[in-house]
């Protein structure tokens, strides 16, 4: 059980540091915060998962992440319309809002995943 977290530690490190260089690299630099946080972690995530609990497993987590960054494009769309339009403070949008997320990501899964 230990091992299998430091593996996952430092897989998960390798992949976190080598797409913030890859973002670091890139122009404009907010790249480097889109690129170190999401994508490296899905790839970290859906590597050790073929690793473990084979490639159908980790057929059904990538669904499930696209179904999840969907339904996040949703919520951020929702956000940045409401930013333009009322010009309240972002975090009382934000959090307001999040019910947006978790109703997109159930109404996915419900209608496509289940």
């Amino acid at each position: 059980m230990l091992e299998a977290l430091l593996f996952r530690f430092l897989v998960g490190g390798l992949f976190v540091s080598a797409f913030a260089t890859l973002g670091n690299i890139l122009k404009p630099k907010s790249f480097a915060g889109l690129f170190g946080a999401a994508p490296s972690i899905a790839l970290a995530t859906l590597g050790l998962t073929i690793a473990t609990e084979g490639s159908r497993y980790a057929a059904l987590e990538a669904r499930s992440m696209i179904a999840g960054a969907i339904a996040f494009l949703a919520y951020a769309c929702c956000v940045m319309q409401f930013m333009f339009r009322f010009k309240p403070t972002a975090m009382l949008l934000t959090s307001a809002l999040l019910f947006m997320w978790v109703a997109s990501a159930l109404g996915i899964w419900f209608v496509l995943l289940r």
